[in-house]
């Protein structure tokens, strides 16, 4: 079973979302706005693909923080402490199978291939 994690109001995890469900593709939908995202799930997934691979800097999130907050984020720990405080930052849709992840975002070519 896979599970998608994102926010439900994101167009892109609302355009993965129809394009699973036109597909057929079972999954639970995890969100991490409401329900928050723990320390150690942002290491599982740094230590699979890396911690820059779904931290988002062109969200609104990373435009609206100050430079010198921005300039802080060199390293995983700093970087996952500012993913728990602001969800918004975690590019998305994440897709996991069995703890592993899948894909990060929204790739057509790639989702053909998986599903």
């Amino acid at each position: 079973m896979y599970t998608v994690y994102g926010i439900p109001n994101c167009n892109t995890v609302k355009k993965t979302l129809t394009w699973l469900d036109k597909h057929k593709v079972k999954y639970n939908f995890y969100n991490y706005k409401t329900e928050g995202i723990t320390k150690s799930k942002l290491k599982n997934w740094s230590a699979q693909k890396g911690w820059e691979s779904f931290f988002n800097k062109k969200s609104s999130t990373w435009r609206e923080l100050d430079n010198a907050t921005q300039e802080k984020i060199k390293s995983e720990k700093i970087a996952i402490e500012l993913m728990t405080e602001k969800t918004s930052i975690i590019k998305r849709p994440i897709i996991e199978e069995d703890g592993s992840i899948v894909s990060i975002g929204f790739d057509e070519k790639l989702f053909n291939e998986i599903f």
